[in-house]
């Protein structure tokens, strides 16, 4: 009897947790609804929606360089494995066409899919969760009106146990948390709506923020630097490495341009990001940027350490190739966009590490189409990674401070792989912001 009762109560106990389990994994489907006409929604929401997708940087995460846009491929490498971005065009049968206003929410929110499949949170719906159902319409009507391209979702390269989507169930349970956002009362409405963008679609802490070992924001370190793309995204808080203090006004100027002549020219994912937001509201941008200021806090005492003289490091084998390659445009005393940046100005001569130094001199920066835009060509077809290494040793020497860097020429060959595979699967132009050439029109 005894026996009994015992396999009775462990049953029972096996019974609840699987219930439990059931419930916290199984989502169900929604139904399939016919793809809406671009005339189903408004011409100013659909507007709206485009802005809101810029400052989200979908078309970046969503478009395959040289595909089509919002039509997914584009491989996300994770340590788990890699993602494919999913096709977000309204074609029914690869894409979201299929999609109802309440699919769309659940995914923006939870992560689920129209199918009842949880999402692998490289798409940032840690951050979406905020957006207002008000923005989440526009993005769907804007989504709903663009060009549907067939192009169904590669499989991902994930291997057991994380190629198992009801796991990220319970990872939802510690790290998705819904209605995060509140707005401050105590400061402006263009404080709030900056907040709000940042936290939220923006998902600026998606990049700036460092992950734990199960791949979430570590909170305790918001803004506080993470690495994305063999590219280091900076700390931008009060822990902000930049030499000079990034204030309201350079923010703006910063990511409208994507260069101010205190901190540089936007690169490596960083230039996406601005690409996108150039093409919004101006109010948009001033809005981040206000929040943005506060998180990085009043500016420091004056850190920047004391450079060797140029003497001292005269003999230094990077010195020949800076004078040759380097000296007629960051010495040439011509303000940006015309002549190269203060090197001693350059966050990424100041920080720890070289990678996104190295990732510049390799690949240069490109001008934008149609702008005075800084320009710098490549090196990487004109020196090895030897000379390469030497010249980003003398430049940290001569204009960084901080001890020297370690295993250079290591980074620089990582960084020239890094590069080469890149231009191997995104071959085409840098997509422009989505439909920037129909800013006018719905």
């Amino acid at each position: 009897m005894a026996r009994s009762k015992i396999i009775a109560g462990v049953a029972a106990v096996l019974l609840v947790a699987g219930c439990g389990a059931f419930v916290l994994v199984w989502r169900p489907a929604i139904a399939a609804v016919a793809p809406a006409s671009s005339t189903s929604f408004r011409p100013d929401l659909i507007r709206r929606g485009r802005d809101l997708a810029a400052i989200g940087n979908c078309n970046t995460c969503h478009t395959v360089r040289g595909g089509r846009d919002f039509a997914g491929g584009l491989p996300v490498p994770t340590p788990f494995g890699t993602i494919f971005s999913t096709n977000i065009t309204p074609d029914p049968e690869s894409g979201i066409g299929g999609w109802s206003e309440a699919a769309f929410r659940r995914a923006m929110r939870a992560g689920v899919d129209r199918d009842g499949h949880h999402l692998y949170p490289t798409f940032p719906y840690d951050h979406f969760t905020n957006i207002s159902d008000a923005d989440d319409r526009a993005l769907y009507a804007f989504l709903m009106t663009r060009e549907p391209v067939h192009a169904p979702t590669r499989t991902n390269e994930v291997s057991f146990p994380y190629n198992q989507r009801w796991l990220l169930a319970g990872w939802k349970l510690l790290f998705l948390h819904h209605g995060t956002y509140r707005p401050a009362p105590d400061k402006s409405a263009e404080w709030n709506r900056g907040a709000y963008l940042v936290e939220g679609l923006a998902h600026c802490g998606a990049c700036h923020t460092p992950r734990n070992a199960l791949g979430a924001e570590r909170t305790n370190a918001s803004f506080s630097g993470g690495d994305v793309d063999n590219w280091q995204a900076y700390a931008i808080n009060t822990h902000s490495p930049a030499p000079v203090h990034w204030d309201r006004e350079a923010l703006i100027a910063y990511l409208r341009q994507g260069w101010h002549a205190d901190h540089g020219t936007a690169r490596g994912p960083m230039a996406e990001v601005v690409s996108n937001l150039s093409s919004v509201p101006a109010s948009d941008v001033t809005d981040i940027a206000t929040y943005m200021a506060d998180v990085f806090g009043k500016a420091p005492t004056d850190r920047k350490a004391a450079s060797p003289s140029v003497a001292s490091l005269s003999g230094d084998p990077g010195a020949a190739i800076y004078a040759a390659a380097c000296v007629s445009c960051h010495e040439s005393a011509r303000p940006l966009p015309y002549g190269g940046v203060d090197l001693a100005r350059s966050t990424a001569v100041s920080v720890s590490d070289p990678r996104n130094l190295a990732n510049i001199v390799i690949a240069g920066v490109q001008p934008v189409a149609g702008e005075r835009s800084p320009i710098m060509p490549g090196f990487g077809n004109s020196m090895d990674d030897n000379q390469i290494a030497a010249l980003l040793t003398y430049l940290r020497a001569r204009f960084g401070e901080g001890p020297a860097w370690m295993n250079v020429e290591e980074i620089v060959k990582q960084a020239r792989q890094t590069q080469t595979a890149y231009v191997r699967t995104a071959a085409g132009p840098q997509n422009a912001p989505a439909d920037a050439a129909q800013r006018d029109k719905p």
